[in-house]
């Protein structure tokens, strides 16, 4: 599959609606307005014709999400697995012909786990004693300068956001440039997209950076560990049982990276204020 020019920017228009409202103030003045809002629909996954999940999401690069969701969550395990991909888009569908063990799936399904993501999305943690065997190893190093203009370079990114306030944006970045870009009302589904990008297009992720607008938790950090990306960001908080997981899964974990400053809450040796 060919990479796209990066950044890969979604395109907002297939995103949006219209929506005839009214706004009102504390006096009850109404005005009239027409606002854009972000498409939400229903996506199911299929894996070798069965039924896996339903994903609520903005509805496009299907495919990354996909691959992404199913390799994230051990389906899949080498892009080589994958022998067809078939979207249904009218009907909202998504089947991956793959091949590998079939038990897999049986022992995954067992480990589900509905997530706190938005459309209360199903995981699977069968990988995570696996993961905490071993963590990412990477000798990558970033200024705060670096962590705070990626962050920057994302929040203009999003065309959508700024039409609607209604999607999470997610980034894979070097130190330097971003490198991919994804948006979706769910903050799982724009990380998947990404996951599913570098997974089917080969690219190495030990140098990288995951920023996302949404909220750091166990199940976002199991997604950047299991690729092996050293350094994820957000602007947003962390919850106790990520702080706890990061550690032992050799991620820097950064949140509230906003207004010029941000908190560290594991691998601060990767951060080095020298680098220009």
């Amino acid at each position: 599959m060919k990479s796209p020019d990066y950044p890969d920017v979604s395109a907002s228009s297939e995103q949006v609606s219209a929506a005839s409202v009214g706004v009102y103030d504390r006096d009850g003045l109404r005005n009239d307005e027409t606002q854009w809002v972000i498409r939400e629909k229903p996506v199911t996954l299929y894996l070798n014709g069965r039924e896996v999940v339903t994903l609520l999401c903005a509805g496009h690069h299907l495919d990354e999400l996909a691959a992404g969701f199913f390799y994230s969550e051990g389906f899949i395990s080498a892009p080589d697995e994958i022998e067809k991909v078939e979207i249904d888009e009218t009907a909202g569908r998504v089947e991956i012909t793959a091949g590998g063990k079939s038990e897999i799936t049986e022992r995954l399904w067992q480990k589900r786990t509905i997530s706190s993501g938005c459309g209360k999305g199903s995981l699977f943690y069968y990988a995570l004693d696996a993961l905490l065997s071993r963590p990412v190893e990477s000798k990558f190093r970033v200024s705060p300068r670096h962590v705070l203009d990626r962050v920057e370079d994302l929040n203009r990114l999003s065309e959508t956001y700024r039409r609607t306030h209604g999607v999470h944006n997610t980034a894979l970045a070097s130190a330097e440039d971003i490198i991919l870009f994804r948006d979706d009302i769910g903050r799982h589904n724009a990380v998947d997209m990404i996951v599913g990008h570098v997974f089917l297009n080969g690219i190495s992720l030990d140098d990288k950076m995951l920023i996302t607008t949404g909220r750091l938790t166990s199940e976002m950090l199991i997604k950047a560990a299991k690729v092996n990306i050293p350094v994820l960001v957000s602007r947003n908080t962390a919850t106790s049982l990520a702080v706890e997981l990061a550690g032992s899964l050799g991620v820097t974990m950064i949140g509230y990276a906003r207004a010029g400053k941000f908190t560290v809450y594991s691998g601060r040796e990767r951060i080095d204020a020298g680098l220009s």
